[in-house]
């Protein structure tokens, strides 16, 4: 029997992790950003997934064909990954199920105003929870159980951070309906409840994300079968990218977000519990009801404790890290979760990360040991003439007389037929039915095709084989001007004790976006410039710099973009190459000891086609 979890999830008993072939569900395709947030796409997009899933279950979808913001980007659909073709960024994608009668069901839209005055959408889990007030007529809401110290009131169409008491306009839009669709998923397309592949990253905030949630999603558990023995009435725990636990309202204010659908009989083994379920509607858990109450109402709530599950290791919660209001959330939640479980809790302050070094003088500050210079400077692009797509591309491809019967990755036309662009795209001297191959991977494509991937690049004279990502040529990016400084200062990183440090400073103003850029003669942002990163003075600590240099040069360590973290558009953001701006600790996961930095940064580097042999050339 299958049953509807929190934020209107469908989910079967089973343990695949989907419903029953005869229960109808809305399917949303979600991309996992670097935050380990599940970014939900448009229904446009998702119907045009959807298409091209029942023709191929194992191909490729180019989105560009349904949106043209998203034009450098593919997904393939066997290894469930979202493909940047102009960069070689790839995430992990998935395919997600909801109730018919939820928000992406009804084709219902919330969305927040960003610092830009333009809107952003919510979470799919969050938006679903919105709607599911505003239509039981609830005055206002608490995203606290989402992990968000967040108030959304309905009346005035707001948002309010409630550690900053800063408001923000957010809005209800009536959008396409996602997806409907029935039957078993194949299992290449179940990667989010199946095969564990594309972790989402490594660094110390999301795995103390990751291990907190898990740590209570396993308390919750084994004091519900405590209270619950025998199965009977079992309460199944939800598990998702935030924390939710309980009902968000009331007993008697209506049926709860996470209720059972009407009709179903709530049964589940002891200890099976579905990923992203939740408790009925009809009960609730002692100390986890009404979350509209004040905190120390909800704390009071919790009057008899069970004793520690067996198996399950009293351990302190503490140091929860984070200067955003997410982490106090979750400390909070945890904290609840494991008083109710009646382990011990000990809630620390969090220290504060070491951002910067001690003072030093001018005179300390020396230039670094084989690099010669102590600063570059970027100018605006130049745009180089001559370089037309059909010369780039036949520069890099041989002709294929006899192409083989299979899929061009691009078009996802058959290599044998014509290109896919016919009629969309036309070029002089380049027939439709050309297919050339190249030269270092020998992958193969229609030509017009590679045309027109490369108009939808940075249109700088290289090519990137959108397949296994290798470059062709001398791959620049969009950074926009702007100041690198670097200098030895007399300090050593946690890790490096017998080494001096690098310091290396960022600096870009505001200013107006060229035509490389993703709205050409708009003003872009500059937040937190200058920005400060740090380098070992060692061996390895030089030859990173070295090759950080050339990427400065060739404009690939910063782009215009949409920052993930606050959600502002047309600004300057961090562009795949990860830099260490924390000097003296590692609470952000951005800062050292971190044994495996240089050698990460240099697979980076490399994959934006700054190796070693650059600096011989």
């Amino acid at each position: 029997m299958a049953r509807q979890g929190a934020g209107g999830a469908l989910l079967a008993s089973g343990t695949l992790g989907f419903p029953p072939q005869n229960l109808a569900r809305v399917v949303v395709w979600e991309w996992l950003n670097e935050h380990g947030r599940w970014r939900p796409y448009s229904a446009a997009v998702c119907h045009h997934i959807e298409n091209v899933l029942k023709e191929d279950a194992r191909g490729s979808v180019v989105l560009g064909q349904v949106d043209v913001q998203l034009a450098p980007y593919v997904i393939d659909l066997q290894s469930m990954h979202q493909f940047r073709q102009d960069t070689g960024t790839m995430r992990p994608v998935r395919r997600n199920f909801y109730d018919p009668s939820s928000a992406p069901g009804k084709g219902i839209v919330w969305e927040w105003e960003n610092d830009n005055s333009s809107w952003t959408p919510y979470d799919m889990d969050i938006c679903i929870t919105i709607q599911n007030a505003y239509e039981k007529q609830h005055p206002w809401l608490d995203l606290s159980s989402l992990g968000f110290c967040y108030l959304i009131y309905f009346s005035s169409m707001s948002q309010m951070n409630r550690q900053t008491q800063r408001k923000r306009r957010l809005r209800r839009r009536m959008d396409l309906a996602y997806p409907l669709t029935m039957g078993s998923i194949p299992k290449s397309q179940s990667w989010p409840v199946g095969a564990s592949t594309g972790q989402p990253c490594s660094c110390q905030q999301c795995l103390l994300v990751n291990s907190t949630r898990a740590a209570s999603n396993a308390i919750l558990a084994s004091q519900r079968r405590k209270l619950y023995p025998g199965g009977a009435g079992t309460l199944p725990v939800r598990q998702s990218s935030t924390f939710a636990g309980g009902t968000l309202w009331p007993a008697g204010t209506g049926t709860a977000a996470g209720g059972v659908a009407k009709g179903e009989t709530p049964r589940a083994p002891a200890g099976a519990f579905g990923r992203s379920q939740s408790a009925p509607s009809g009960a609730q858990l002692p100390g986890l009801n009404n979350l509209n109450r004040p905190g120390t109402q909800r704390g009071a709530g919790v009057s008899a404790r069970a004793a520690v599950p067996p198996g399950v290791p009293a351990l302190p919660v503490k140091n929860l890290n984070g200067t955003g209001p997410v982490h106090p959330a979750l400390a909070g939640m945890t904290g609840i979760l494991m008083c109710a479980a009646g382990l011990p809790v000990c809630l620390t302050r969090a220290p504060k990360p070491i951002l910067h070094p001690p003072p030093v003088s001018k005179s300390d500050i020396k230039p670094v040991p084989g690099v010669s210079g102590i600063c570059r400077k970027t100018k605006k692009k130049h745009l180089k003439k001559s370089k037309n797509p059909e010369d780039v591309v036949r520069r890099y491809i041989q002709k294929v007389k006899t192409p083989p019967d299979e899929d061009c990755t691009i078009c996802m036309e058959r290599l044998v037929t014509s290109s896919g662009y016919e009629g969309v795209l036309s070029h002089r001297g380049i027939k439709p039915e050309l297919v050339g191959k190249l030269g270092k991977c020998g992958h193969m494509y229609h030509l017009l095709c590679l045309v027109a991937m490369y108009n939808n690049g940075n249109k700088d004279g290289s090519l990137q084989c959108p397949t296994c990502k290798a470059i062709y040529g001398e791959k620049t990016g969009t950074q926009p001007p702007g100041k690198m400084e670097f200098h030895l200062i007399p300090h050593s990183l946690p890790g490096y004790t017998d080494s001096k440090t690098i310091r290396i400073v960022y600096d870009i103003p505001t200013g107006i976006q060229g035509p490389e850029h993703p709205n050409p003669g708009k003003k872009f942002t500059a937040r937190g410039f200058p920005r400060h990163c740090y380098l070992p003075d060692n061996e390895k600590g030089r030859k990173v710099l070295k090759l950080l240099i050339v990427a400065w040069d060739r404009r690939l360590i910063f782009t215009i973009g949409t920052s993930n973290t606050t959600g502002e558009s047309d600004t300057v953001v961090w562009n795949e190459i990860h830099h260490k701006t924390e000097f003296g600790s590692n609470l952000t996961g951005h800062g050292y000891p971190d044994p495996n930095y240089l050698d990460n940064v240099l697979a980076e580097l490399l994959a934006q086609g700054v190796s070693e042999a650059t600096l011989k050339d």
